[in-house]
This record gives C-alpha cells, sequence and structure tokens, in this order.
C-alpha cells in the first residue's frame, strides 16, 4: 500500500514515517483525525469497497509517540453517525477514555473533540471507536498507537501487523447486517477475509542476521488468533503494550480481540532465500496470515540487547492475602434491545452491576462464564495478571488488560488501581458487548501508598 499524500489529512507539525503498515504520524505534539465514509481496494473485485476510514485509509494511521509526552488529537467526525476514540491499553486521565455516557457524551456528525493524552508507558496500543462498536470496527475504523521507550533499543527493524477479519458478499461490499442472532448466540462475527494491515497475506521482506521486534495486534471483532511461525523461533517481550515479567517463546498464545504481543525474532544467517509462514492455527485448518521473505543481501550482524522486563509490575505475591472484591458472572439470556442478551450477573448495561474499588489497593475480580462460548474481557483503566484459572494457580509471567474466558472458564485476577475515574469493563466479542456484557468500575479514594497526592 502507498502512501497518497494528497489524500492524507495531517497536520503540519507530524512527519511520516513507513513501516509496515502505509502511513505513520509521529506526534511531537499535536495531530488530526478524521473519521468519514470511503472506499478500500480489496484483491478479489474489480470494484473498491465502501468503507468507514481514519485520515482516508485502511486501517488507520499509525500515530508514533514518545513515552512521558502529552498528544494531542485534533478529531473531526464526518460520519453520518456519533462516534468516539478510545484509546485501548493506556492508562490516561479518565476524560479522555471516549466512552460515551460515561467519560464523554457521543461526538455528534459534523462536530469535533479533542483528546488530550498522558502517554505514562511505552507499549504497543491501538485505537476505535466506542459508539456502535460493531459496526464501526467492522466497517475500518481502527489503528495502531505506539508509545516509543525514552531509551531507545537497536532493532534492526521494526514490523507492525494489525490483525482483522471481513465479512464480504460477493459484489465486495460489507455484509450490512449486524449483530444478528447467529453472530449473538455464538461467538460473535466472524469474517470470511482475514487482512493484515489491510493486505490478504502479505509478504515483508527482511534481510539474514536482522532481529526485529514484531507487534501484533487484533483489532476484529471477535476472531481468536493462534499465531505460529513456521521454522523460525519466537519470544514474547511484552503482553498488551507491557513488557514481560520473564521473556518466553511463542508456542501457544490466544491473542483474542484487544490483544497485543510485541515479539524478537532473529532471521538465521543463512536464510538467504527462503520464505517463512506466519499462520494462525486457532481454526481447525490452519489459515496463512503472512510471510517473511529473506533477501539474499549480505547478512546483517544482529544487535546484542536485552529487552526490558517488568519482574514487579503488578507481582502475583501482592494478592495473597486478598479477599475477593467482585465476581461477575457470564451468561446469556432472552431479552434486551436485541432479542438476545449477553449479561453480567445477569444484568445488561447501561443497567448493570458496578463496582467500587479503592484507589491503589490490590484487588481480586472473578470472571465465571457460566455460557458455552468465548470471552475475551477487557478492563479500561487498568493492568492486571490472571492468577487462578477454574480454582487452580495459573500465574502468569506477564500482565494484560484483556483476558480470554473460555466456556464454563472460571479466571481470578489481580489489579491495583491507579487512576480515579468510571472505567468500563467488557467483552470484547463486539456483539456481546453490544448485547449488554459491559459494566463499570469506580475507582474512588485516596492511594494510602502515596504520599500528598491531589484530589
Amino acid at each position: 500500500m502507498k502512501i497518497d499524500t494528497n489524500k492524507r489529512r495531517l497536520v503540519l507539525l507530524i512527519s511520516i514515517v513507513i513501516v509496515a503498515i502505509s502511513g505513520s504520524l509521529f506526534a511531537s505534539s499535536n495531530i488530526e483525525i478524521v473519521a468519514a465514509k470511503g472506499q478500500f481496494q480489496f484483491p478479489f473485485f474489480d470494484t473498491k469497497t465502501p468503507v468507514w476510514q481514519y485520515n482516508n485509509q485502511i486501517p488507520g494511521p499509525i500515530i508514533r509517540a514518545k513515552e512521558g509526552s502529552i498528544l494531542t488529537v485534533n478529531f473531526a467526525n464526518q460520519l453520518d453517525e456519533p462516534t468516539t476514540i478510545h484509546w485501548h491499553g493506556l492508562r490516561i486521565d479518565n476524560a479522555m477514555d471516549g466512552v460515551p455516557g460515561v467519560t464523554q457524551e457521543a461526538i455528534q456528525p459534523g462536530d469535533k473533540f479533542i483528546y488530550r493524552l498522558g502517554l505514562e508507558e511505552a507499549g504497543t496500543y491501538w485505537y476505535h471507536p466506542h459508539f456502535n462498536n460493531s459496526e464501526q470496527l467492522e466497517r475500518g475504523l481502527k489503528g495502531v498507537l505506539i508509545v516509543e521507550e525514552k531509551e531507545v533499543q537497536p532493532w534492526s527493524k521494526e514490523l507492525i501487523l494489525l490483525m482483522d477479519d471481513w465479512r464480504l458478499q460477493k459484489d465486495g461490499t460489507i455484509y450490512p447486517k449486524f449483530n444478528t442472532p447467529s453472530d449473538l448466540m455464538h461467538d460473535g462475527r466472524w469474517g470470511n477475509v482475514p487482512t493484515i494491515n489491510g493486505e490478504v497475506k502479505p509478504d515483508f521482506l527482511v534481510n539474514p542476521g536482522e532481529r526485529i521486534r514484531l507487534r501484533l495486534i487484533n483489532g476484529a471483532n471477535a476472531r481468536v488468533f493462534l499465531p505460529n511461525f513456521d521454522g523460525i523461533s519466537a519470544e514474547i517481550i511484552a503482553v498488551d503494550g507491557r513488557p514481560v515479567s520473564k521473556v518466553f517463546p511463542l508456542t501457544k498464545f490466544y491473542l483474542s480481540p484487544g490483544n497485543r504481543i510485541d515479539l524478537d525474532v532473529t532471521i538465521p544467517k543463512d536464510a538467504g532465500g527462503k520464505t517463512f509462514i506466519l499462520e494462525d492455527r486457532f481454526p481447525r485448518n490452519k489459515y496463512l496470515l503472512a510471510t517473511l521473505t529473506v533477501s539474499n543481501e549480505p547478512t546483517v550482524l544482529p544487535p546484542t540487547f536485552t529487552p526490558q522486563t517488568a519482574e514487579e509490575f503488578i507481582p502475583a505475591k501482592i494478592f495473597d492475602n486478598v479477599a475477593i472484591s467482585k465476581t461477575w458472572d457470564l451468561n446469556a439470556f432472552r431479552g434486551g434491545k436485541l432479542g438476545i442478551g449477553w449479561g453480567m450477573n445477569k444484568q445488561l448495561w447501561p443497567e448493570s452491576d458496578r463496582a467500587d474499588l479503592q484507589l491503589g489497593q490490590p484487588q481480586k475480580v472473578v470472571f465465571q462464564n457460566s455460557s458455552g462460548r468465548l470471552h475475551p474481557m477487557h478492563i479500561h483503566g487498568v493492568f492486571f495478571r490472571v492468577l487462578e484459572r477454574n480454582g487452580e494457580p495459573a500465574v502468569e509471567q506477564f500482565t494484560r488488560d484483556t483476558v480470554l474466558v473460555g466456556p464454563k472458564e472460571t479466571v481470578v485476577i489481580g489489579l491495583v488501581p491507579e487512576h480515579r475515574g468510571i472505567w468500563v469493563t467488557h467483552c470484547h466479542i463486539l456483539e456481546h458487548a453490544e448485547a449488554g456484557m459491559m459494566t463499570a468500575i469506580a475507582i474512588n479514594g485516596q492511594d494510602q501508598n502515596k504520599k500528598g497526592n491531589g484530589p
């Protein structure tokens, strides 16, 4: 995909950087994002597909900013319906979280909104609407946000892969019925065309010896990916934006909607001319997602360094004597605005069973899945560590903001709220969320672990 500077709406204080997606916005202070209708060319059709886009591209532009900086996003809604932008994974001021009816009013057609984001933590994040989610994301509204470390690591190359899928009709248009009974009774809307950065089975050129930071983001409505490299090893160095406690190999990591992983991949020195396959092993029949083709250029000397880890970030030991603060039972029942409701403790958003948690204090929360379907549960404004699965210790060597809760599975997580406000938690199968599987957590009080905290 080529950059078309005549069609891109950018402000002056942005430089354009080509990574794996078509374009990046490196934000020194301000950027502009416009949501509008447009068209996109898939390889299967003679005509272009009507889509909804950020800055006239699929996916939206990569936003790049530095850890510790303030990013100002001047957003304009040129759609025919309201929308917002949620900054998935960022721990920011609650008023900037982008949830209509909770942190802001929905942005009406023709209106604008300014998001000011204090970027406290480096990592891989993404942005998308939080209004009419199941349709607006499916029609194309999503993009990647990279918060770069203050100390730059000497990677040979970085590749960013935004994973998605589309449900396309034979005429090339997006299937226009959303939140169907079939979607709601099952694991949401799964498309028939998986893509990487809007492309079908793209190929990325790499060189022998290169050490590559590979960022994978699942931006699909409902599809779960099980990424696997054939013939090359990869190590997971970050999950959902945060460095892991201990680096571990990519063997069987379920990348559910909303999840991200950062991989450390070194191309073998003798691999010139070879092709390595990235495939999805979640379906019964594995599926080719993308390829890495190794050039015949001279071997590059791999940089030697140790990726950052975060062993003491929300360590499991701090929850040893902590009682359960909240349990949410996840299940479906008849009723609600769509005829089938997905509830948390048998209640549907916005009349939901909410939680009140104390700022700065370790908390345990339980997701108890009484249904036979998948539920990737996402909590805004916090990171958490999985502690137990089905009553057995299952401490993960990383933290998350989204955890996949399997059929009839119970997951216990530990978190320490650090930002006041009303933060929603919901299933990131967007059809389930639209059917009511969402609630809110109020974070209140004085952080007893810090002195001089303001109100």
